[in-house]
């Protein structure tokens, strides 16, 4: 999330940086080491099956040769061993992303219409028929992930979902991760991580057939295996380092601000985050909001580098320009603390997902709490694509149904079109309905 050469050179007049990022380079480039080590792992476990699966495992996570899936008893009774705080918690967070989905699934509505007499067209949603979703549970499990990819692939009417999810230092899964996946409605859980746990899914390893779709974030050899094996399988999309952007004016609280900055600063030390202004009073208070919050923190290790060489203040002299930039950025988060939030909500077109208001965080949305779908574009991808969502899980397949009295008007328009781009075998199919109609 940087502004490009582009937009510094056209709008060059219109913002001063307060704070720059220390490097000036994307935050997420792709790793060549990278690339080549996942292209060499999925070659040798899409020929050596479940060999290849289990050498990895011993020596990437250190598993034994036991078996990977959970049992169902043993996925529900996960939750009984989680303090009840968490545990409600972790329930509140399923439902509400349930309820969200749930709603946006009731918009997605199937249609037909009579376009001409005796031609019918139609859509219709139907589900994709099994996912494989990777719930990540490293150095920070994320708990609600669970929530966003098997909850809502289940809402969507995705008969079969499986999930795969890291081992941890003990050999078991994390128990917050496998309720999260139980409550969410998964069919299937493995505990296998990374690069292995994508190829298992997507070859058909798992004593299983091979899934239609991979969702879920992960670190970047997970990202990259994603990507290679988009055309095997489809993805939910590409996403790089978590991101956060936020607009204040003079009414923000800078506290607050600094404390969202850093909030998404925390995932890891290549993640974004950026506050566009329209006072400089604020961009100053919130760049020592930060300095201060930081010495505090546990995760200063993470917040720190990732503030230092990828955190920017922009100060822009107007609302207008304030949107400028911030399409520009095209954020995965963005919140926005001023006295026209209904106007920004209205002005602006480029970001993941939208927080208004002082009361409004990211957090919220990262944990499941407030519904809305955290796997979102980064690096950009939000002037083009949106997030993930209840639609992602559907196909909108069209059909058509064409009656005897409309054969002329398709036919002869066929017959024209098809012989003028000399395609003989189109036009044949169009002028033997048309002798059938005749006749």
């Amino acid at each position: 999330m940087k502004l490009s050469h582009r937009f510094t050179t056209a709008f060059a007049d219109r913002f001063t940086l307060l704070k720059a990022p220390g490097v000036d380079a994307p935050p997420a480039q792709r790793d060549p080491e990278v690339i080549e080590t996942v292209s060499r792992m999925l070659s040798e476990i899409e020929h050596q099956g479940m060999d290849a699966i289990r050498r990895y495992a011993s020596s990437l996570d250190g598993q034994s040769d036991g078996p990977v899936e959970l049992g169902a008893a043993e996925v529900a009774r996960s939750g009984d061993r989680l303090p009840k705080d968490l545990r409600e918690a972790i329930e509140l967070g399923a439902e509400r992303t349930r309820r969200f989905a749930a709603l946006q699934r009731a918009h997605l509505t199937d249609f037909e219409e009579e376009l001409a007499p005796g031609l019918l067209v139609g859509q219709r949603y139907v589900p994709v028929g099994a996912v494989g979703a990777y719930l990540p549970a490293g150095r920070f499990p994320l708990t609600a992930s669970a929530f966003m990819t098997v909850g809502v692939a289940k809402v969507a009417g995705v008969p079969t979902v499986v999930g795969c999810t890291p081992p941890q230092p003990d050999g078991r899964a994390n128990d917050a991760v496998t309720y999260a996946a139980h409550v969410s409605g998964i069919d299937h859980l493995y505990v296998l991580g990374g690069v292995q746990a994508l190829a298992a899914m997507a070859f058909g390893l798992l004593d299983r057939a091979p899934v239609d779709m991979i969702v879920g974030a992960g670190n970047a050899y997970v990202a990259e295996a994603k990507r290679q094996l988009f055309g095997t399988v489809a993805i939910d999309l590409l996403a790089g380092p978590s991101e956060v952007a936020v607009i204040a004016d003079e009414t923000a609280d800078a506290e607050a601000v600094a404390a969202d900055l850093l909030g998404q600063a925390e995932h890891g030390p290549t993640s974004p985050a950026a506050l566009v202004t329209t006072s400089e009073q604020l961009g100053r208070d919130v760049i020592a909001a930060v300095e201060r919050q930081l010495a505090t923190l546990s995760t200063r290790d993470i917040c720190g580098p990732a503030w230092r060489d990828h955190g920017s203040v922009v100060l822009v002299g107007s609302r207008e320009d304030a949107v400028a930039v911030m399409d520009e950025f095209a954020p995965e988060h963005l919140e926005v603390h001023t006295a026209e939030d209904d106007w920004y909500h209205d002005a602006l077109h480029n970001y993941g997902s939208l927080f208004l208001g002082h009361w409004s965080t990211v957090a919220y949305s990262d944990k499941g709490m407030a519904g809305t779908n955290h796997t979102l574009p980064t690096a950009g991808g939000a002037k083009h694509s949106a997030g993930l969502s209840v639609s992602r899980y559907l196909k909108p397949l069209t059909y058509q149904r064409v009656a005897r009295e409309a054969t002329p008007l398709l036919a002869e328009a066929v017959e024209v079109i098809s012989a003028s781009e000399g395609m003989s075998a189109h036009e044949a199919t169009a002028s033997l309905r048309l002798r059938t109609y005749a006749g």
